[in-house]
């Protein structure tokens, strides 16, 4: 029988901590969430300067990510296409800044952050993948 991976906490504080040191490289004050495979919240943070809006919008495009494994991202490139029902997609953020986080193949989780401009939020969220993806 396989193993079913699972992201642990200890998992969703590594992969906050990686987004975190991106964005503090880069002087973005942005909200990081980390939900696992269902898209429930395991971590979560709010830089002290980030707008308050931000963090409904984190936890969605983390949320968009793991439900549909793929990037938020995705999404958001099809609606700029002119595939304007893809903004009204139950449970998808057409926004980038939502990363899946993959492993041997199976989403386990995801990476939401928002705050600055959406491709900034992608490299932020990119880098928290990144810390649990590295072999």
């Amino acid at each position: 029988m396989r193993k079913k991976w699972a992201l642990t906490l200890d998992d969703a504080r590594a992969a906050s901590a990686a987004a975190r040191a991106e964005a503090v490289k880069n002087g973005w004050e942005v909200v990081i969430a980390i939900v696992d495979e269902a898209g429930v919240l395991l971590h979560f943070e709010r830089a002290d300067g980030a707008q308050k809006g931000s963090a409904t919008v984190a936890v969605e495009k983390a949320r968009t990510a793991a439900l549909f494994r793929r990037p938020s991202s995705v999404f958001e490139k099809l609606t700029l296409e002119g595939k304007l029902h893809m903004a009204h997609l139950p449970g998808a953020t057409p926004i980038e800044g939502g990363e899946p986080i993959m492993i041997e193949g199976e989403c386990v989780g995801a990476v939401g952050v928002s705050g600055v401009q959406s491709f900034q939020d992608g490299i932020v969220a990119r880098a928290g993948v990144a810390a649990l993806t590295k072999d």
